[in-house]
């Protein structure tokens, strides 16, 4: 399942048109005003809620995520954010998660030797990232996939921001049924590569932040509000 966003925002070019309703899942991690602010900006009207009925019914779920990754996850559960992630998905309802929002969509992180499951959406390991300067902080560039809906009308000389000790570096699923559209993955380098988005139908993850992102961020975040 694939959507091609539209090159304007309908919401801009027709004011009359309703704005979609984006839930900033509040579950303890991240910066949620900072992904409200942005979202907003974007065009998109916007409310930060751990409510199971908001975020289940919102056009578009936002998961962002800092910290460590066992700890985003006990902070997901208790939320029943795992389960909200999981209905949604199951329904072609879409959701973005970013930074420790993307890490928790793979099946396993690895964080001082403990093992800790993820919501298991895509099959890989998160591990720490393998550089000289660590953790990766600012800004740097990506390499996206021809044909992504996500990095519409982004060139790719376009920087991105950055901060993170642990990332995914292999990527595994494999799809071979001639009906399914394989996900796009876009890498990036520091050190080594690692997996800095993927946009898979409905589900859509940054390791980056958009919403730090200036210029580029908006960009990307407009593709996805056109998506919804």
């Amino acid at each position: 399942m694939s959507t091609n966003p539209a090159t304007t925002n309908p919401a801009t070019t027709n004011p009359a048109a309703p704005k979609k309703k984006v839930v900033v899942l509040d579950y303890g991690f991240g910066n949620v005003r900072s992904a409200e602010r942005a979202v907003a900006r974007a065009g998109a009207e916007v409310e930060i809620s751990s409510d199971y009925d908001a975020a289940m019914n919102a056009d578009g779920l936002l998961v962002p995520g800092v910290g460590a990754f066992a700890a985003c996850m006990a902070g997901l559960k208790a939320a029943r954010g795992d389960w909200i992630i999981d209905r949604r998905l199951t329904g072609g309802r879409p959701v973005l998660g970013i930074c420790v929002g993307m890490q928790v969509l793979f099946g396993r992180g690895i964080e001082h030797g403990v093992e800790t499951e993820g919501l298991e959406e895509w099959p890989g390991t998160v591990g720490p990232l393998k550089a000289d300067v660590v953790p990766h902080m600012g800004w740097n560039t990506v390499e996206a996939p021809a044909r992504s809906a996500m990095f519409a009308g982004l060139g790719p000389e376009e920087r991105y921001y950055f901060v993170h000790s642990y990332a995914v570096h292999d990527w595994t699923l494999e799809v071979t049924s001639a009906r399914l559209r394989p996900p796009l993955v876009t890498w990036t380098t520091h050190g080594e590569r690692f997996v800095s988005a993927v946009e898979n139908g409905p589900l859509w993850a940054t390791q980056f932040h958009p919403e730090k992102s200036g210029d580029a961020g908006a960009q990307l975040l407009t593709n996805w509000i056109e998506t919804l």
